[in-house]
Protein backbone atom coordinates (compact mmCIF):
# COMPACT_ATOMS: atom_id res chain seq x y z
CA UNK A 1 0.00 0.00 0.00
CA UNK A 2 2.68 2.52 0.97
CA UNK A 3 4.66 1.71 -2.18
CA UNK A 4 1.78 2.94 -4.32
CA UNK A 5 2.56 6.46 -3.09
CA UNK A 6 5.93 6.29 -4.87
CA UNK A 7 4.69 4.76 -8.10
CA UNK A 8 4.37 7.04 -11.09
CA UNK A 9 0.85 7.04 -12.37
CA UNK A 10 0.40 7.54 -16.05
CA UNK A 11 -2.72 8.25 -18.00
CA UNK A 12 -3.99 5.70 -20.50
CA UNK A 13 -2.98 6.18 -24.15
CA UNK A 14 -6.38 7.59 -25.27
CA UNK A 15 -5.97 10.44 -22.75
CA UNK A 16 -2.54 11.23 -24.21
CA UNK A 17 -3.89 10.99 -27.77
CA UNK A 18 -6.70 13.48 -27.12
CA UNK A 19 -4.40 15.82 -25.20
CA UNK A 20 -1.83 15.73 -28.03
CA UNK A 21 -4.59 16.53 -30.55
CA UNK A 22 -5.71 19.48 -28.42
CA UNK A 23 -2.16 20.81 -28.12
CA UNK A 24 -1.55 20.36 -31.85
CA UNK A 25 -4.77 22.21 -32.71
CA UNK A 26 -3.88 24.96 -30.23
CA UNK A 27 -0.54 25.52 -31.95
CA UNK A 28 -1.99 26.35 -35.35
CA UNK A 29 -0.20 29.43 -36.67
CA UNK A 30 -3.42 31.16 -37.71
CA UNK A 31 -4.40 31.74 -34.09
CA UNK A 32 -1.24 33.74 -33.54
CA UNK A 33 -0.49 35.17 -36.98
CA UNK A 34 -4.00 35.83 -38.29
CA UNK A 35 -6.12 36.21 -35.17
CA UNK A 36 -3.61 38.07 -32.98
CA UNK A 37 -3.60 35.66 -30.04
CA UNK A 38 -0.41 36.62 -28.20
CA UNK A 39 2.33 34.15 -29.12
CA UNK A 40 3.47 33.89 -25.51
CA UNK A 41 3.32 31.30 -22.77
CA UNK A 42 0.05 32.85 -21.63
CA UNK A 43 -1.38 32.93 -25.16
CA UNK A 44 -0.50 29.27 -25.67
CA UNK A 45 -2.05 28.41 -22.30
CA UNK A 46 -5.21 30.27 -23.35
CA UNK A 47 -5.48 28.38 -26.64
CA UNK A 48 -5.03 25.00 -24.98
CA UNK A 49 -7.58 26.06 -22.35
CA UNK A 50 -10.12 27.01 -25.02
CA UNK A 51 -9.75 23.65 -26.76
CA UNK A 52 -9.93 21.79 -23.45
CA UNK A 53 -13.10 23.70 -22.68
CA UNK A 54 -14.57 22.46 -25.95
CA UNK A 55 -13.74 18.88 -24.98
CA UNK A 56 -15.22 19.31 -21.51
CA UNK A 57 -18.36 20.85 -22.99
CA UNK A 58 -18.74 17.82 -25.25
CA UNK A 59 -18.33 15.30 -22.45
CA UNK A 60 -20.02 17.16 -19.60
CA UNK A 61 -23.40 15.45 -19.86
CA UNK A 62 -22.07 11.99 -20.53
CA UNK A 63 -21.64 8.98 -18.24
CA UNK A 64 -19.24 8.59 -15.33
CA UNK A 65 -16.55 6.91 -17.46
CA UNK A 66 -16.50 9.87 -19.81
CA UNK A 67 -16.36 12.29 -16.91
CA UNK A 68 -13.41 10.29 -15.57
CA UNK A 69 -11.79 10.66 -18.99
CA UNK A 70 -12.29 14.43 -18.83
CA UNK A 71 -10.70 14.47 -15.39
CA UNK A 72 -7.73 12.46 -16.68
CA UNK A 73 -7.20 14.94 -19.54
CA UNK A 74 -7.47 17.84 -17.09
CA UNK A 75 -4.92 16.20 -14.77
CA UNK A 76 -2.56 15.60 -17.69
CA UNK A 77 -2.90 19.25 -18.75
CA UNK A 78 -1.85 20.52 -15.34
CA UNK A 79 0.90 17.93 -15.06
CA UNK A 80 2.19 19.26 -18.40
CA UNK A 81 1.90 22.86 -17.14
CA UNK A 82 3.84 21.90 -14.01
CA UNK A 83 6.59 20.35 -16.15
CA UNK A 84 6.69 23.40 -18.43
CA UNK A 85 6.98 25.82 -15.51
CA UNK A 86 9.85 23.81 -14.08
CA UNK A 87 11.60 23.75 -17.48
CA UNK A 88 11.27 27.54 -17.62
CA UNK A 89 13.05 27.76 -14.28
CA UNK A 90 10.24 28.18 -11.78
CA UNK A 91 11.35 26.97 -8.38
CA UNK A 92 9.76 24.18 -6.39
CA UNK A 93 8.05 26.62 -4.06
CA UNK A 94 6.68 28.82 -6.85
CA UNK A 95 5.24 26.07 -9.06
CA UNK A 96 2.24 25.10 -6.86
CA UNK A 97 1.21 28.75 -6.52
CA UNK A 98 1.47 29.29 -10.26
CA UNK A 99 -0.47 26.10 -10.98
CA UNK A 100 -3.19 27.18 -8.55
CA UNK A 101 -3.41 30.56 -10.29
CA UNK A 102 -3.57 28.84 -13.70
CA UNK A 103 -6.33 26.57 -12.40
CA UNK A 104 -8.34 29.57 -11.21
CA UNK A 105 -7.89 31.27 -14.57
CA UNK A 106 -8.93 28.11 -16.39
CA UNK A 107 -12.07 27.57 -14.31
CA UNK A 108 -13.06 31.22 -14.69
CA UNK A 109 -12.62 30.99 -18.46
CA UNK A 110 -14.54 27.70 -18.60
CA UNK A 111 -17.49 29.10 -16.64
CA UNK A 112 -17.71 32.28 -18.72
CA UNK A 113 -17.26 30.38 -21.97
CA UNK A 114 -19.94 27.83 -21.06
CA UNK A 115 -22.40 30.54 -20.18
CA UNK A 116 -21.92 32.41 -23.47
CA UNK A 117 -21.80 29.26 -25.61
CA UNK A 118 -24.82 27.66 -23.96
CA UNK A 119 -26.80 30.73 -24.99
CA UNK A 120 -25.07 30.78 -28.39
CA UNK A 121 -24.50 34.47 -27.64
CA UNK A 122 -21.78 35.58 -30.04
CA UNK A 123 -21.34 39.03 -28.49
CA UNK A 124 -21.02 37.54 -24.98
CA UNK A 125 -18.49 35.04 -26.32
CA UNK A 126 -16.52 37.88 -27.91
CA UNK A 127 -16.54 39.70 -24.56
CA UNK A 128 -15.20 36.57 -22.81
CA UNK A 129 -12.40 36.25 -25.36
CA UNK A 130 -11.61 39.98 -25.29
CA UNK A 131 -11.29 39.91 -21.51
CA UNK A 132 -9.55 36.55 -21.09
CA UNK A 133 -7.43 36.00 -24.19
CA UNK A 134 -6.80 39.45 -25.65
CA UNK A 135 -6.36 41.41 -22.40
CA UNK A 136 -9.03 43.92 -23.37
CA UNK A 137 -7.78 44.58 -26.90
CA UNK A 138 -10.50 44.72 -29.55
CA UNK A 139 -10.58 43.88 -33.23
CA UNK A 140 -12.09 41.63 -35.89
CA UNK A 141 -9.85 38.76 -34.85
CA UNK A 142 -11.98 38.29 -31.74
CA UNK A 143 -15.08 37.64 -33.85
CA UNK A 144 -13.12 35.15 -35.97
CA UNK A 145 -12.01 33.23 -32.87
CA UNK A 146 -15.53 33.31 -31.40
CA UNK A 147 -17.02 31.95 -34.62
CA UNK A 148 -14.31 29.28 -34.73
CA UNK A 149 -15.18 28.16 -31.18
CA UNK A 150 -18.89 27.91 -31.99
CA UNK A 151 -18.09 25.93 -35.14
CA UNK A 152 -15.77 23.56 -33.27
CA UNK A 153 -18.32 23.15 -30.49
CA UNK A 154 -20.88 22.06 -33.10
CA UNK A 155 -18.30 19.78 -34.78
CA UNK A 156 -17.49 18.05 -31.50
CA UNK A 157 -21.21 17.59 -30.77
CA UNK A 158 -21.39 15.35 -33.85
CA UNK A 159 -18.53 13.15 -32.67
CA UNK A 160 -19.31 10.10 -30.60
CA UNK A 161 -18.28 10.46 -26.97
CA UNK A 162 -17.07 6.85 -27.06
CA UNK A 163 -14.83 7.63 -30.03
CA UNK A 164 -13.33 10.59 -28.17
CA UNK A 165 -12.78 8.54 -25.01
CA UNK A 166 -11.02 5.94 -27.17
CA UNK A 167 -8.51 8.60 -28.23
CA UNK A 168 -9.88 10.09 -31.45
CA UNK A 169 -10.98 13.70 -31.58
CA UNK A 170 -11.27 15.71 -34.78
CA UNK A 171 -10.90 19.45 -35.05
CA UNK A 172 -11.02 21.57 -38.17
CA UNK A 173 -8.03 20.96 -40.39
CA UNK A 174 -5.34 23.60 -40.39
CA UNK A 175 -6.03 26.35 -42.88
Amino acid sequence: MILSLFRKTTAPEPVYAVYRAIVAQSRQPRFYADWAVPDTVTGRFDMISLHLALLFRRLRSENAGQKDFSQAVFDLFFKDMDRSLREMGAGDLAVPKKIQKMGNIFFGLLAALNEAMDRKDLSALEAVLCRNVFDGAEGPHILALAEYLLTEDARLATQSADTIVNGAIAFEAAA
